[in-house]
């Protein structure tokens, strides 16, 4: 028998790599095939809906396309694009000591290289719990800890900067950031912030900043404010692009922003250079998108953000109607995370409520929560009626788990 014919063994490290949003559409395939008629809440892609990429931005693209611009690009990004990303971090985010700037395969790609070019496995990272399970998995691809820190649902989703300060060990390197919140919509107030930053600066630890949904802001008592700009004398690496704010996931553009003393991050730009210059580059005429994006008109930002506080506000409204279930109002982005009491386990809810009703939403424990909590990641980009018919829908199922 050939030793080919055998399985092959793959790598022990893909074990701890799971992507709760993606892997419940297995499930809502099983619900379609059945017939159902299905309400996706399970994928933060404006475009789905009702949502269209910025003309300009569209344009931008096309006309790179037509000039003929496919070669491959300098490996940290075209000039035009450093230059507007650069700018737009200096004049409108207020960062100080701009160092670098790398443009990626969507943000995911700069966030993976800077995390790949800073850790040794075994090297710890503090992470929001809940948060993007993006950096769980890069964590176990790379053998590094991921020391979760929960964020207080009962202070909006708060980070809890001295409960931060007591989890950080000798091997942690960085602390994760993410401003506006996937999955919970929280902003973190400035205080927090600045505290935030002491710690990481009395421990010498990075602040990896994801800030990709920095405009979508929906309250106008509640400010982003971008962590670089408090502090140039910590490094900071921030992460933006243009999958959200320019309603453009599937363009695959980001970018990584370092910040901080200069001899400080040094060795970490140099590492990043390497191994972004291994990987060639990011899509060429999708660079050329960027400067029309930030440089350009701003207009449909003020629209999408009106259309979500609607959205936002018929998802809280309907969900806080339903028996058993309570909700944080989100501030940012267009995810909410809803808590729920049944005697069943957020992931067997969130598969029969798929299969019996067609309404795919994610299981909380798929970004993370806290022991003994049950939750559900909601997106709420849908039109209201649809949200409406979603929120009917979940409560009807809760109504038989409760007989």
């Amino acid at each position: 028998m050939s030793r080919l014919a055998k399985p092959l063994q793959t790598a022990s490290r893909v074990e701890g790599v799971t992507y709760a949003v993606r892997d419940v559409v297995l499930t809502a395939r099983q619900a379609a095939a059945a017939g159902r008629d299905m309400i996706y809440l399970n994928i933060g892609d404006p475009c789905q809906f009702d949502f269209r990429t910025p003309q300009h931005v569209i344009e931008a693209i096309v006309a790179a396309l037509r000039d003929n611009r496919t070669s491959y690009s300098p490996s940290e990004g075209i000039p035009e694009a450093l230059e507007a990303i650069r700018r737009d971090a200096e004049e409108r985010k207020g960062i100080r000591g701009v160092r670098d700037v790398l443009v990626g395969h969507g943000a995911s790609e700069p966030i993976e290289i800077v995390l790949t070019a800073l850790l040794e496995p075994g090297d710890g990272v503090l992470i929001p719990r809940p948060g993007y399970p993006l950096y769980d998995a890069i964590l176990a691809k790379l053998g590094a800890r991921a020391i979760p820190y929960d964020l207080d649902e009962e202070r909006g989703w708060q980070p809890d900067p001295e409960a931060i300060a007591a989890l950080a060990d000798v091997r942690t390197r960085a602390l994760v950031l993410i401003n506006p919140n996937n999955p919970t919509g929280s902003v973190t107030s400035t205080a927090t912030l600045g505290r935030l930053l002491e710690i990481a600066a009395e421990r010498g630890l990075l602040v990896i900043s994801d800030e990709i949904y920095d405009r979508m802001i929906l309250d106008d008592d509640t400010p982003h404010v971008a962590t670089a700009s408090l502090r140039d004398d910590v490094p900071i690496v921030t992460f933006g692009g243009l999958s959200k704010v320019w309603l453009g996931p599937g363009l695959r553009i980001g970018w990584a922003i370092t910040s901080g003393p200069s001899e400080t991050v040094a060795p970490l730009i140099e590492a990043a250079g390497r191994l972004a210059r291994a990987r060639l580059c990011a899509s060429h005429p999708v660079q050329w998108a960027i400067r029309p994006a930030l440089d350009g008109p701003q207009d449909h930002i003020a629209e999408v953000n009106a259309t979500l506080r609607r959205r936002r506000d018929v998802t809280v409204e309907r969900i806080r109607g339903i028996p058993g279930w309570s909700i944080v109002p989100p501030r940012g982005a267009f995810y909410a995370f809803p808590r729920f009491e049944l005697e069943v386990d957020d992931l067997e809810f969130t598969r029969g409520l798929i299969l019996e009703t067609g309404v795919v939403v994610v299981h909380g424990s798929g970004f993370g929560q806290k022991p003994g909590t049950r939750h559900v990641r909601v997106v709420f980009l849908p039109p209201e009626d649809l949200l409406a018919e979603a929120c009917r829908r979940i409560a009807g199922y809760c109504a038989t788990l409760a007989r």
